[in-house]
């Protein structure tokens, strides 16, 4: 039997959109516990590998201690746990959508980041072994369970370039 099928009898689906959650602490339990310490040891390398404008824009980032990142990650989590709500109380797929293509989408900015600084980065483990996989799981399942269709995703992830478009006009415009 593929593994495909075996997960597929293991997991109900509702068990597949409540790992949202559960994967991103996961995940940032890695960040949280690395982050200050790996940011200490390579805040000057992590400087010399950017550009100027931003290095300006992100500075303040180079010094968060863990107290401040997990206060950071609590804010993420709740906004998560909210889409997960919406969800499987209320039908609501939009925000949850949205959520798991960042997730999804944040895999490849930590393996990025490892690739171009050349070394670990916090919570590029987790990034590969957990999250892409449950994201990618996750992908097919709602599919399979029509409790998301093509359309939504494409509509979705649309309005996440149009939100990140604007956000960077919105930056670019406020450094002038």
């Amino acid at each position: 039997m593929p593994l495909i099928h075996w997960l597929d009898e293991q997991f109900h689906i509702l068990s597949v959109i409540w790992l949202l959650p559960i994967t991103f602490m996961f995940h940032d339990f890695e960040e949280i516990l690395t982050v200050e310490k790996w940011l200490n040891k390579n805040r000057e390398t992590v400087k010399t590998h950017l550009p100027v404008f931003i290095i300006k824009r992100v500075e303040k980032r180079l010094y968060i201690n863990t107290l401040k990142f997990a206060k950071d990650v609590l804010w993420v989590f709740i906004v998560i746990t909210t889409s997960t709500v919406l969800f499987v109380f209320f039908s609501f797929n939009y925000f949850y959508l949205i959520c798991l293509i960042i997730f999804f989408g944040h895999v490849f900015t930590h393996v990025g980041q490892s690739i171009y600084l050349k070394r670990y980065t916090p919570g590029v483990i987790t990034s590969i072994f957990i999250v892409l996989p449950y994201s990618t799981y996750a992908f097919y399942r709602l599919l399979k369970a029509d409790l998301v269709q093509s359309y939504q995703l494409f509509l979705c992830l649309l309005l996440l370039i149009l939100a990140a478009a604007l956000l960077i006009g919105f930056l670019a415009r406020k450094k002038a």
